[in-house]
């Protein structure tokens, strides 16, 4: 069959359709726990995942935001690094890329370093460039699409066409399916390191084939409780699954129930820091740093010490090099260079619109903080909240966290685990009780953002925030432009 942009289409949706993703279905019929499956896919492509080095993410918030930052700032000292995440957003391909060396987009062998006089505060990709950087000899050229190569859409259908026999008789997941297509890749452009996402859990996600030069885990907080246990210290016992014999490991934040688990796990196995309890190279510039970064988000503070100590690891156990304005490029500007979005994500200045994907109590806690943050600061009088939830989250959890005097849009996605708007509606005024509400339930996310941006252009200084699934937002993103 020959390439074309029809038939690319249809072959992609007839992969989703035949093998269960989270974005089409629920979680219980998408994901395919073990890995005998995933290790016989890797034997037949001839063990792409063996070709390169690569560093293994997980945990229950914060994976996105480390693997991109991880990623921007290796590339940013020269690595060419495959970056691989999920779920995607827009585009199927968002899932692989490859993050080019900054030397590779100057032309240059070295660069200076990257002013952090000027704070980010709404470059979403696309967005034009900040001054430092459009001003960068050198760089005159940069835009966030050149920082990146998504994987083509000519690849994926070469793969998908010669690979759906083995597919089909195997019986393979979407999940299984899309890890074999990054890990090839990745090894075709032989990339030096790839930073590796689970998609859920650890201990048998499809990614846990590789051997790493460093095993990761961010966060642990009580999400997909069916698939993974309902308690924090069975949740760490599947995220800690992805420590390997003799590989350095990381947990991003102590935590007491956890603590146990993963110092179990890591005893004779492997050598176990936790991110807060060192003190990385450069967080000592951290109020430098974090206003500078495109990454605007509360939380970033947990991740860019994480990063931080990864990096500090990496250099003396993997002997990788990196220097201090390298670093600093990468990370302050890693969603420009990685094209990572959804992440506190300015949409819009008129009206200010906000997106972040943060979908349980553990992510919302700060969105909605940071929000209460915004008005008491001066930045906004006026709150608009577009929200959307998967019926398999912990609403209960997350109606105490909102925000009170604000005006809610229930809005529910178009995916079969969407909890309806009417639903969400009735639970919040429940949860409300005689306390006066400004909710509605307006179906489809495009709907409700449209009446959030109406209701906003008549309050005084307002600020819109659309959240609580990366469904929600995957659907609010095109709107923008």
């Amino acid at each position: 069959m020959m390439f074309s942009e029809s038939a690319y289409g249809q072959l992609l949706e007839e992969i989703f359709q035949r093998f269960p993703s989270v974005q089409k279905t629920d979680f219980a019929s998408a994901y395919k726990p073990g890995l005998a499956a995933m290790e016989a896919f890797c034997a037949a492509l001839g063990h792409p995942e063996r070709t390169f080095r690569s560093i293994h993410v997980a945990g229950t918030n914060g994976k996105g935001s480390v693997s991109s930052l991880l990623a921007s700032a290796l590339s940013s000292c020269g690595l060419r690094t495959g970056l691989y995440t999920s779920p995607h957003l827009s585009d199927f391909r968002e899932r692989a890329r490859i993050i080019n060396p900054i030397s590779a987009l100057s032309g240059l062998d070295g660069l200076p370093s990257a002013s952090l006089r000027d704070p980010i505060r709404a470059n979403a990709p696309g967005s034009p460039s900040s001054p430092e950087i459009s001003n960068r000899k050198g760089l005159k050229n940069f835009t966030p699409e050149s920082a990146f190569d998504l994987i083509p859409k000519e690849y994926v259908f070469a793969f998908l066409t010669a690979w759906k026999p083995y597919f089909v008789e195997h019986g393979l997941s979407f999940f299984e399916i899309t890890t074999g297509l990054a890990f090839k890749w990745f090894a075709d452009e032989k990339v030096d390191l790839a930073v590796i996402e689970t998609g859920l859990g650890g201990r048998l996600d499809s990614t846990n084939v590789i051997t790493p030069v460093l095993s990761l885990v961010t966060t642990i907080g009580l999400d997909h409780c069916a698939l993974l246990g309902d308690t924090l210290a069975a949740i760490a016992g599947e995220k800690a699954g992805i420590f390997k014999p003799g590989v350095p490991a990381l947990v991003g934040e102590s935590n007491p129930e956890t603590d146990p688990v993963f110092d179990a796990r890591a005893r004779d196995l492997c050598p176990l820091t936790y991110a807060d309890r060192v003190e990385p190279d450069l967080w000592e510039r951290r109020e430098e740093i974090l206003p500078a970064m495109d990454l605007q988000a509360e939380v970033q503070r947990k991740n860019l010490r994480t990063v931080l100590a990864a990096l500090d690891i990496l250099r003396t156990s993997a002997g990788i090099q990196t220097d201090s304005d390298s670093v600093l490029d990468g990370l302050v500007h890693a969603a420009r260079r990685t094209g990572f979005r959804g992440r506190w994500e300015r949409l819009s200045e008129r009206p200010p619109v906000i997106a972040d994907i943060g979908h349980n109590p553990q992510a919302l806690a700060y969105n909605f903080d940071q929000l209460r943050r915004y008005r008491a600061e001066g930045r906004c009088r006026s709150l608009v909240i577009v929200y959307g939830v998967m019926a398999d989250k912990d609403l209960p959890g997350i109606l105490p966290l909102m925000p009170e005097d604000a005006t809610y849009l229930f809005a529910a996605p178009a995916t079969v685990r969407a909890l309806p708007a009417a639903e969400i509606l009735r639970r919040f005024t429940a949860f409300a009780g005689d306390r006066p509400v400004r909710a509605s339930a307006t179906g489809t996310v495009a709907e409700a953002v449209r009446e959030a941006l109406a209701l906003a252009s008549a309050l005084p200084d307002p600020l819109v925030f659309i959240g609580g699934s990366a469904f929600v937002v995957a659907e609010a993103l095109p709107l923008f432009g």
